[in-house]
């Protein structure tokens, strides 16, 4: 179930607590998108240890820890000097294969032939101004046959009033996803909760594709 937080807004700014969101989420396993992507590049013919993954709005490593334990090379990225200092204070993680940087996606800079970009419950809190370049940035970044995995949210989404967010319609995610081959695409529409507890109604797609 998603778990982000809702908390009181001025003109129709998301505003998060993330102190209180990470203390929420500590011990909860990766999420479903990654663990499909990873089933799909397990199930090729490709030396784990030099693939590269990029992890956007890591958090405090939920994901980056899985693929770590795997023997990827990770690039974490979030806009939060906590989420950041909470996955390198982690004891399960191998330093060796992880860089990190603290930086938000308008103003990142991807690598080039990237594997796998995982952006679990990240890219909506994107301004929507910002999203059309964040997504050429992704499509770009990734080599022919790599993979993103993670979510979006829809227009129903409750959270479809916040115009710091961004939410999309199936058709403009069918064309935002037309350089991809999808292997997984869920349509969640439902009355939810928050990771405190707060009631919520949840329209999101959850996304695993590999580039063309």
């Amino acid at each position: 179930m998603p778990d982000y937080i809702n908390y009181p807004t001025k003109n129709n700014v998301f505003e998060r607590d993330w102190t209180a969101y990470y203390s929420a989420v500590v011990g909860r396993p990766p999420r479903d998108t990654l663990l499909t992507a990873l089933a799909h590049f397990e199930a090729e013919e490709s030396a784990a240890s030099s693939r590269l993954a990029v992890d956007l709005g890591c958090g405090e490593g939920r994901d980056t820890v899985e693929l770590l334990r795997r023997g990827w090379r990770v690039l974490g990225i979030d806009g939060e000097p906590e989420a950041i200092a909470r996955l390198l204070n982690r004891p399960d993680i191998n330093q060796n294969h992880l860089q990190t940087q603290i930086i938000r996606f308008e103003e990142m800079i991807l690598p080039e032939a990237v594997d796998l970009i995982n952006a679990s419950f990240s890219l909506p809190f994107c301004p929507p101004e910002y999203f059309p370049n964040l997504w050429k940035k992704i499509v770009l970044s990734l080599r022919s046959g790599g993979r993103f995995c993670g979510q979006l949210f829809g227009d129903r989404d409750s959270w479809a009033i916040y115009t710091s967010m961004n939410h999309h319609t199936r058709q403009q995610l069918d064309l935002l996803l037309q350089p991809f081959e999808v292997e997984m695409l869920e349509e969640e529409d439902h009355p939810g909760k928050t990771a405190l507890g707060e009631d919520k109604h949840w329209h999101l797609f959850q996304i695993v594709a590999r580039k063309r």
